[in-house]
């Protein structure tokens, strides 16, 4: 039997100030950019810092939680599941974007 497994954990600073959407039926859905960052090796032999960004958002609960603890800046740990999403822009292009779902966050 195979199983598919699809785990994203992150660690890094929350970058952006959360955004809530509650929909009709009820639900909330929160969504915030995190930073992470990589070492990389110049050809000089020294190292920098590279920033990258990721895309998240959470429901529900999660979502409420991190709308009231979740402030720009501060540094989490994040586990859960990375999310393909295709939508039309106003243009009618169609884009595609990765997003993580977040199932777990811990304040560090």
């Amino acid at each position: 039997m195979n199983t598919i497994r699809n785990f994203v954990t992150l660690v890094g600073n929350i970058g952006s100030d959360t955004k809530i959407t509650e929909f009709d039926n009820g639900q909330r859905v929160a969504r915030f950019q995190l930073s992470t960052e990589k070492s990389l090796r110049k050809n000089n032999g020294r190292y920098t810092a590279a920033v990258e960004w990721h895309r998240l958002f959470a429901w529900g609960n999660m979502a409420q939680f991190i709308e009231q603890y979740g402030e720009k800046g501060k540094k989490v740990a994040i586990h859960g599941r990375l999310v393909k999403r295709t939508y039309l822009t106003k243009n009618g292009v169609q884009r595609v974007l990765k997003e993580v779902e977040v199932r777990q966050i811990i304040g560090l």
